[in-house]
């Protein structure tokens, strides 16, 4: 595990906010993330990105809080995840 300037061991943690819903309240817990809110369809998504991401990363034996800005860049852009630059997704 990295060690910050100060000596103290470096965290890191993927949050994730559903931000539609159907009235029901979604929780999903990892050790390295958190996610809520969100549809059924939302929240699985969001789930199955979270994790991809920790395999991606483990395939690179390597934990989230060890991974570099440009290997998380590379991984989003490999597909994972999607930029949204505002406005309604395609197709709503």
């Amino acid at each position: 595990m990295r060690k910050t300037t100060k000596g103290t061991e470096r965290q890191a943690v993927m949050v994730g906010i559903g931000l539609d819903s159907d009235g029901s309240k979604r929780m999903t817990k990892g050790p390295n993330f958190a996610l809520v809110g969100g549809k059924k369809e939302t929240h699985e998504e969001m789930t199955e990105k979270v994790l991809k991401i920790n395999e991606k990363l483990a395939a690179k034996g390597k934990r989230l809080e060890e991974a570099s800005v440009e290997e998380l860049d590379e991984i989003a852009h490999s597909g994972v995840l999607q930029r949204h630059t505002g406005g309604a997704p395609a197709g709503s």
